[in-house]
């Protein structure tokens, strides 16, 4: 802004030689100005005195203070409004809030430190602890292989290679490097990655595929049965009743069958709670297993099941009308049994029969 030639102590000092009586024309050759310049001062200033004139000063000079000030709370105000939308506790985040609005509205650090509430000397803060990059690339490698585990499962398998961390780094460094998983989002879009291909079992009790089929008793109880199948042989190993099945009971079903035969080194299931808990990943890590998750709404990813759980239904349970529980495990074992030992098979149907009867053997021994 231009500076004013002449201060307002001046114009009345002015104004007061010209109600002297010194002649106009006199004044305004002595001063410098033109003749409309002084009436213009007249018509603004005359009759003023000085204590006056310093209360006029100092109210223009508390009016730009005013406008100033309101300017800066609309700029402000906007700010938070920009800004309103972030989660903005830790200082941490503060700090990326305050580097925003530096570079956006060009502010002064210390004006945004304070329009933020963060304290200046935590705004120049350089950390000196150690990065940890091997920890957060081994971190991101197992989060991109097994995309339904958390920062906990992670850490169970970080500690498991010898990785030294509290579950409170865990989870730290597990967001920083933004591996959480959205909930939020249809199921559908939970797991977004390149699907591998389907392990293909050359010998039985190398992959099992299990899953579970609800019905109800005559009385209208409802119950659950456990279905296991080598996916190699199409042996239905095993089928557990029981009016609540949980991961304990799936645990205890694969015990008695590992007792039996070899633990296999493939688990084919879905992502239901009793499969995606810690037992049977514990179970899984004491046998050597891996567990292979079907996609969200893909039940074709593990069809074997499926496909048994079909003629399950279709030939046992929509065909009976179980009185009791213990009625319902009698029956079910008995086709369980006939499935086996009897029932034709299509899979089977176009073999010849040389690798029928090699099938045929494997099953009933149980190796190559």
């Amino acid at each position: 802004m231009k500076k004013k030639r002449f201060s307002i102590e001046q114009i009345v000092a002015v104004l007061k030689q010209a109600e002297l009586g010194m002649p106009v024309a006199d004044l305004i050759r002595q001063v410098g100005i033109s003749e409309q310049t002084f009436y213009r001062w007249k018509k603004q200033y005359a009759g003023m005195q000085s204590d006056q004139v310093r209360e006029l000063k100092q109210l223009q000079e508390e009016n730009a203070r005013l406008k100033k000030l309101v300017a800066e709370l609309s700029l402000d105000k906007a700010i938070l409004q920009d800004v309103a939308f972030k989660k903005v506790a830790r200082p941490a985040l503060k700090r990326e809030v305050v580097d925003y609005i530096v570079s956006h509205y060009g502010l002064q650090i210390r004006r945004a430190c304070r329009l933020i509430k963060q304290s200046r000397s935590v705004q120049y803060y350089q950390s000196v602890k150690d990065p940890k990059l091997a920890l957060r690339g081994r971190m991101r490698e197992i989060a991109q292989t097994r995309v339904r585990y958390g920062y906990r499962r992670v850490h169970v398998l970080l500690k498991r290679e010898g990785w030294q961390l509290g579950k409170n780094q865990m989870y730290r460094l597990y967001s920083e490097e933004q591996l959480q998983l959205r909930s939020k989002l249809p199921k559908r879009r939970k797991m977004v990655v390149t699907r591998q291909a389907k392990i293909k079992p050359i010998r039985p009790n190398e992959a099992w595929s299990m899953d579970f089929v609800a019905d109800q008793l005559a009385n209208g109880m409802k119950f659950r049965t456990l279905t296991i199948v080598d996916v190699f042989s199409k042996e239905a190993l095993a089928i557990e009743v029981g009016q609540r099945l949980r991961s304990e009971h799936v645990v205890a079903a694969l015990n008695r069958l590992a007792a039996q035969r070899d633990a296999p080194k493939y688990l084919f299931v879905d992502n239901g709670s009793e499969f995606s808990g810690q037992l049977l990943d514990l179970w899984a890590y004491h046998h050597q297993a891996r567990i292979d998750f079907s996609r969200p709404g893909k039940p074709t990813d593990n069809c074997h099941i499926e496909t048994f759980n079909g003629s399950f239904r279709d030939e046992c349970l929509n065909l009976h009308w179980f009185e009791s529980l213990e009625e319902a495990k009698v029956i079910i074992e008995a086709w369980r049994r006939e499935y086996n030992e009897s029932r034709p098979h299509s899979t089977l149907n176009d073999l010849s029969p040389a690798e029928f009867a090699r099938r045929t053997e494997l099953s009933s021994t149980g190796s190559v």
